[in-house]
């Protein structure tokens, strides 16, 4: 495999700013940043240094004012809203620091949702989603609501979610800000063997010591990658 077709996430000179008032505050400033396919990376930064803009626009969530975003070579900076949802689908799996679980739904369902919007039969997603399921160790749960799961529980549910569609990109955002410490060390521990797996993995956190699970670590500082 050349280094072209290699490279996931491919940024040139991102810029983005917001208005605050008649002024535009600039947020992130000529961001260079590549990832290349099966790399696990971390965003390193502290509250207000642009990451979670960063990934906003690494997730297709938002769009950047200049600059050029190409995610498997496909060039994100031009699309409109309904081809950034179909990447969102197709391309990303997100993982939250909230897990982001639908509270009426059970564990299977929400873990097939991504399946099921791309119009897979129930049946189909099910069977599709069960070895993630049975990987991660939570088929015990699969008919239980989120609020009856724990929050390391509800965490593998949002990791599943984010697998069963076979994205390029699996992106963590503080994936273990709301847990205890023995369930944070457990899903580090899984982010590791997902990424020995080949998972290419980017993850946004304000903690050394979770960013110190990836291979790499990017630190961003005033809207700057260093």
């Amino acid at each position: 495999m050349n280094q072209e077709a290699s490279v996931i996430i491919d940024m040139r000179k991102i810029n983005k700013g917001y208005m605050l008032g008649t002024e535009k505050v600039p947020v992130l400033k000529n961001v260079d940043f590549q990832v290349n396919k099966g790399e696990f990376v971390a965003i390193l930064g502290p509250s207000g240094s642009g990451k979670t803009t960063l990934m906003n626009i690494i997730g297709c969530m938002d769009v950047c004012d200049d600059g050029e975003y190409f995610l498997e070579g496909q060039p994100i900076h031009d699309m409109q809203e309904k081809e950034l949802g179909m990447i969102r689908n197709q391309k990303i799996g997100f993982v939250f620091q909230n897990y982001q679980l639908i509270s009426t739904y059970d564990i299977l369902q929400n873990i097939m949702m991504p399946l099921v919007v791309r119009g897979m039969s129930t049946k189909e997603a099910e069977e599709k989603s069960m070895p993630i399921i049975e990987m991660l160790g939570i088929s015990h749960r699969l008919r239980h609501k989120p609020s009856e799961l724990s929050g390391g529980q509800k965490q593998r549910a949002s990791i599943a979610r984010a697998l069963v569609g076979q994205p390029a990109l699996l992106l963590a955002d503080e994936p273990t800000g709301a847990l205890d410490t023995n369930s944070g060390k457990d899903v580090l521990a899984l982010f590791k063997q997902l990424h020995q797996l080949g998972n290419t993995i980017v993850m946004i956190t304000h903690d050394l010591n979770v960013a110190k699970s990836a291979e790499r670590i990017v630190h961003i500082i005033d809207g700057c990658l260093e």
